[in-house]
């Protein structure tokens, strides 16, 4: 039903992006001292529905994985993906599971 939706990350622009029928949907991000700030995520409206603002944090949460980096979601998509996914929750910055009461 829905194609796989392919992310790529962007270092120049600092974001995780997803282009879809011709719309871009990304999650920005900076890299700071061990750790990669996730500070806004956009998925153009025609694009709602369809899991590509899942596959843009499941995307940055495997890069955080792989380069060994605590996850600090400033972005409130990506600090509620925490919320619902206790799997992921090993990534969180120390100070983001206190802020975020996990």
């Amino acid at each position: 039903m829905s194609a796989e939706i392919t992310v790529v990350d962007n270092p120049q622009a600092q974001q995780f992006q997803a282009v879809v029928d011709g719309h871009t949907a990304f999650a920005e991000y900076r890299l700071i001292r061990g750790a990669i700030m996730f500070t806004h995520t956009e998925v153009p409206e025609a694009l709602g529905g369809r899991g590509i603002g899942s596959a843009l944090i499941k995307a940055g949460l495997q890069a955080a994985r792989d380069r060994d980096l605590k996850v600090m979601p400033v972005c409130p998509f990506f600090a509620a993906w925490f919320g619902k996914h206790p799997e992921d929750r090993d990534l969180l910055h120390p100070s983001y599971k206190t802020a975020l009461g996990l």
